[in-house]
Order: C-alpha cells, then structure tokens, then sequence
C-alpha cells in the first residue's frame, strides 16, 4: 500500500500543478469570455473523449500483463502531454496533445484496481480512502504550487509536471513491485475491452446495478464542476490562477482530513450504503451554495463544510469492487473509469456551453453559477437512486438475519 500511495500521490501532484492555469493556457487563443469557454471546451473534451475509449482497453491489459507496466504507460503519456503542452503555439496543439495523452492515461483504475489486488474485501472502503487521501494530498500541494508558478509564468506549471511525471517513471520502473500474481491474471479479450461492452457488464453487477447511475449522475456532477470551476470564478469574482490554486488546495485538504483520517470512523458509525446517501445530500447542498455565494470566501466556506461529501467515491468504489472476483479487478475499475470518462466528455461539453451563455453578464451576478445549479439537480437524483439502493441493500439484508437467527 505504501508503494501505490507514494505513486498516486507523485502522480495527483503533477496533475494538480496544471489545473488552475489549463483554463487560462487555452484562453490565450481566444479574444472574448465566451471564446476562452469554447477553447477550453475543446481541450479538456478531448482528453475525456480518447480515456472513455482507451480506460476499459488499458484496464484489461492490466488483468492480462499486471498493473504495473500499464502505469508506466500512463507516466510516460503525461509527461509528454505536459511537455507538449507547455510548448504549444496554437489551439489545435493542445487538443492534440490532451488526445494522446487520455488515450495513455489509466493511472487511477489501474491504482484502484492495483489496491484491491493487495487488500481482502472487508478493508477495500478504508484502502480506498487512502488513495482518495493519496489524491487529496495531490490537491493540497499541486494547485496552490500551480496557482504561484503560474502566476510567474503560465507555462511553469507543466514544464515542473512534466518533471514530476518522469520522477513517478523512474519510480515505478525501479521501485514500484507488481500486484497481480500469474495465477490471478486473464487473457485479453478485445469484444470486452471496448467501451460498450466494459460499461454494459458494469450495469450487470450483481446487486449493484443502480449505483451505475449513482457514478454516472454524481460524475457528471462532478466533471460539469471541473470543467466550470476556474472560469466560473474568473468570471463572476475576478479570480486568477493564484486564487484559483489556494481554493482547490482547500478541496484536497479536506479530501486528506475525510478520507485519510474521518472515513473509518464514518465507516464504523454507517453501513457503506447509507454514508454514500448522506455524501450525495451533503454535496448537493454545497453544489447549491456555490451556484448562489455572492462573495468569493464563500465557495471556500462551503468546501469546508461539505464533510461528507469527500466520503462517496470510496464507499461506491468498495461496494463494486467487493462484488467482482480478483481476475476482473481491472476490467472492473477500467470500466468505472470508462464511464467517468464519458462523463468527462459531457460535462467539459455542458459546463464551458452553459457558461458562454452567461459570459456577458457583469461580475458577481448569480446566473454565472447556473452550471452549478445544474450539478445540485444531478446530485439530487443520484441521490434518488442511492435511497433505492439502500432499500434494495436493507431488504435483501433482512431474510439472511432472519436465517441466521
């Protein structure tokens, strides 16, 4: 566990470091708000586009070859990506560019299936929020050094990633031990790696099929945030990528403080089932606070508010990985990917579209927040299918104790 935790947590850095200056990158190719939104559009619809097609292929080519050389793939993908990024002089260099490297790109199924590898079922929602705190740790650190590089140079960030992403290379080829024994390894399969089929068997899980739509509503929320946050902020509250960076740094330290310290107590205290309702309920209120804030210092209030909304990724990631045995392990998680990954898709096309429809309103007027309201109605119904799964969980609970008594 040590060893994956030191590879996500170089990995999530170097990511976090480009955030909040992406946005601005691509907006240097454009002349008005609503170009800047179109631009960015493009760029990160791109790499969601090539990771929702390439996550269940490099996810079973994990289960077939082991975790490990499919993450040195991955760090070799954002290196370049982030080289190429930092040099690029036009628009069409950066969608390039962020295609390659979503198709090379499966780090975090592959480290999510990784830990199931070396974790027994009963521990995985724990193991899980280690990496979920491996991943906050990454925001703590990468977009406020993001934030301050950026505000030097906005092209620093990525050359300094880009530097990251050959550290975790070196580590992972020297240092980094395989996970999947031979034995526990399965052929590759190209009817099953594709997208469709990988997202098809998902929805068959038994006994957790609704939480497909869970991952897909909650998903959605989530990357239709991303996609808005730093243009959002530009727009209605004047911010940059210094104030950028300090509010994103707030997001991973609480992802740390919840999923590194406050989740096994949470555990201990709610059946897995009913954390993910009370995480869905407590983000869909955040997601209406940030839609409705007048003032800047509020968005930060709110992220440290929303305890329980760091909770859901780990608790549904436990539940499907608990109801797959250890050979579809990364198919599995590929599959989870896949599907974050047609959301990445949706949400960079929503958020940026519905934000060019209010660029021309003036600062710190509340209708800038309008993909956030959205996000608060997708919350609300994943929300909705989360109740059905907890009474589906309850009911078919009630006859083994009756049993057993």
């Amino acid at each position: 566990m040590a060893f994956i935790f030191a590879t996500v947590l170089i990995d999530m850095i170097s990511i976090g470091l480009i955030i909040p200056v992406l946005p601005v990158i691509a907006g240097s190719f454009s002349q008005t708000q609503a170009e800047h939104a179109q631009a960015y559009l493009w760029v990160a619809g791109a790499f969601g586009l090539a990771n929702f097609l390439a996550s269940p292929v490099l996810g079973a080519l994990s289960d077939q070859h082991g975790r490990r050389p499919v993450l040195l793939l991955g760090f070799t993908g954002l290196a370049l990506s982030f080289f190429v990024t930092a040099s690029a002089t036009a628009l069409w260099m950066l969608v390039a560019v962020r295609l390659v490297s979503g198709a090379m790109q499966a780090n975090i199924s592959v480290a999510n299936a990784y830990v199931a590898d070396i974790t027994p079922p009963a521990d995985r929602a724990k193991r899980f929020g280690l990496l979920g705190a491996a991943f906050g740790i990454g925001f703590v650190l990468g977009p406020a050094t993001g934030g301050v590089l950026g505000a030097i140079d906005l092209r620093l960030p990525f050359w300094v990633a880009g530097g990251m992403a050959l550290l975790n290379l070196a580590y992972g080829y020297f240092v980094l031990p395989e996970s999947l024994p031979l034995d526990k390894r399965r052929r590759f399969d190209w009817r099953s790696a594709n997208p469709v089929s990988s997202l098809k068997k998902l929805t068959e899980l038994k006994g957790v099929g609704v939480l497909v739509a869970v991952i897909a509503l909650s998903s959605l929320a989530q990357f239709i945030l991303h996609s808005s946050w730093v243009l959002f902020t530009s727009f209605k509250f004047g911010w940059g990528p210094r104030e950028n960076g300090w509010s994103l740094f707030a997001v991973g330290l609480m992802s740390v403080i919840v999923q590194g310290g406050l989740l096994p107590r949470m555990l201990k205290r709610f059946a897995t089932p009913r954390l993910v309702v009370l995480a869905l309920a407590s983000s869909a209120l955040t997601y209406l606070g940030w839609a409705l804030v007048p003032e800047g210092w509020m968005l930060v209030a709110l992220i440290v508010m929303n305890v329980f909304g760091y909770a859901a990724t780990a608790s549904i990631q436990s539940i499907i990985s608990n109801s797959v045995d250890a050979t579809r392990q990364g198919s599995t998680m590929g599959a989870v990917a896949s599907l974050n990954s047609l959301m990445v898709v949706l949400g960079t096309l929503i958020g940026p579209s519905i934000l060019t429809l209010v660029a021309h309103l003036p600062r710190g007027d509340w209708r800038i927040g309008a993909p956030f309201l959205l996000c608060a109605a997708l919350q609300a119904l994943a929300l909705f299918f989360a109740l059905a799964y907890q009474r589906q969980h309850h009911s078919q609970a009630a006859p083994q104790v009756n049993s057993h008594a």
